[in-house]
């Protein structure tokens, strides 16, 4: 069985945001990723506004959502094989005009239209979570401090989904959802500059052997496909949350809680990231992530106690505490696997897993919805469907001789700034 490799087990003597590059580059990233939080606001307010019905509106967030999901891998490969600049700065403008272009088109006139935009839009969604999770060992080449910053990334990442559709409701509000698409696209645009602009990302190359992976790419390893599906039952619970959230909501006539119950998950996933972060943990990286989910679905269990808004708005704060535990341990594990060459789109191939299990979250707790007690176990399942997986693919997740892999890059003297 396969152990972390030696390393300090205090933090490092720096901050990791401290360090050179990481603060833009996880900054850029947030930014650029806020329209994932925006878009399906405004796109409801949007063909309301113009006449659709909800379930269109409905219709086409899910259609957004589930083509950036699918998209990511895609271009996962391509920045695999032709670097983060090229392809970031093409997919980025794409989704920008395809946002700029959505307020134009009547969607009650042209709804065919409207769908392919909003597909071409999720689809060429810049692949910057992926990307920031390949340039971790380059920027940082102590693995103390990539777990650090992998834990501080992933902890962060939340914020996206508890900032982004509240900002979005706002501006539909005061400037109109048209207005909203625009400051979307535009925040969508800076982030990927600030992001592709950065010395790491510019000087990412491929890794040697790139395109010898054949069609399959990272998905021809037998664990890394195991892996992905089990962190499918990590994104179901997520998505059964929001529901629940919004259930509770209208159960106790407190709208707020839309909002809070989601938020409190995002605040123990900071919590629990900044202490998981501050340590290297013992054990192989498998056994390191089955722990994880282990605590993250018994964590979910008290919740279908919760009775009054009070325990609906804390509860969430455990499983949080160990999601981020969860998700960086299954990063780091995608970091030993992947075949050489494969990185960027092994990484997306976990974004979207997470991605498509919050869907299939959604879908099914919104049928449950009208009943409280079910609706409250779903987040339970999914999360100890991850753990069946995990417990059954637990050899083919071995890795003799961990260590982080990453693509040729030049080293950055300490004499050169990044600004």
């Amino acid at each position: 069985m396969s152990t972390t490799p030696p390393v300090p087990r205090s933090a490092p003597a720096r901050p990791v945001l401290a360090q050179r590059h990481v603060a833009r580059l996880l900054i850029g990233t947030l930014v650029g990723r806020l329209p994932t939080g925006m878009v399906p606001v405004a796109l409801m307010l949007l063909v309301s506004g113009q006449g659709g019905s909800l379930a269109v509106g409905g219709l086409l967030c899910a259609l957004y959502g589930l083509a950036s999901a699918l998209g990511q891998p895609l271009l996962g490969r391509l920045v695999d094989r032709r670097g983060q600049t090229l392809v970031t700065a093409l997919a980025v403008l794409t989704t920008t005009a395809c946002l700029l272009l959505l307020p134009l088109l009547g969607f009650a006139a042209h709804p065919a239209y409207a769908a392919g935009l909003v597909v071409l839009a999720g689809l060429s969604t810049p692949p910057l979570e992926a990307g920031l999770r390949a340039l971790w060992p380059v920027v940082l080449p102590d693995p103390v401090q990539q777990r650090a910053a992998l834990a501080l990334d992933t902890g962060s990442q939340g914020s996206i989904f508890v900032a982004g559709p509240p900002l979005a409701a706002v501006l539909c509000a005061t400037v109109g959802p048209t207005v909203t698409l625009v400051v979307s696209a535009g925040l969508g645009l800076l982030g990927a500059a600030l992001v592709v602009t950065a010395r790491p990302s510019r000087q990412w190359r491929p890794a040697p052997g790139t395109g010898t992976n054949g069609m399959l790419g990272p998905l021809r390893h037998r664990g890394l496909r195991r892996l992905f599906l089990a962190l499918a039952g990590t994104g179901f619970a997520l998505g059964a949350l929001n529901v629940w959230a919004v259930s509770q909501a209208a159960a106790y006539d407190l709208n707020m809680l839309t909002g809070v119950i989601p938020a409190a998950l995002s605040v123990g996933s900071l919590l629990g990231g900044a202490l998981y972060g501050r340590r290297a943990w013992p054990g192989s990286l498998a056994a390191q992530l089955t722990c994880a989910a282990t605590a993250f679905a018994v964590a979910w269990l008290p919740l279908g106690l919760a009775e009054g808004p009070l325990p609906a708005m804390l509860l969430p704060v455990l499983p949080g505490l160990f999601l981020t535990a969860t998700i960086t341990s299954a990063f780091l594990l995608v970091d030993a696997l992947a075949p050489t060459g494969t990185l960027t789109e092994a990484c997306a191939w976990l974004i979207a897993a997470v991605g498509v299990g919050q869907a299939a979250g959604t879908a099914v707790a919104g049928a449950a919805a009208d009943q409280p007690f079910y609706a409250a176990t779903l987040p339970a399942a999914g999360a100890l469907a991850t753990v069946s997986v995990l417990l059954i693919a637990h050899r083919s997740l071995a890795v003799p001789g961990w260590a982080p892999r990453r693509g040729r890059h030049r080293r950055v003297t300490p004499r050169t700034a990044c600004l």
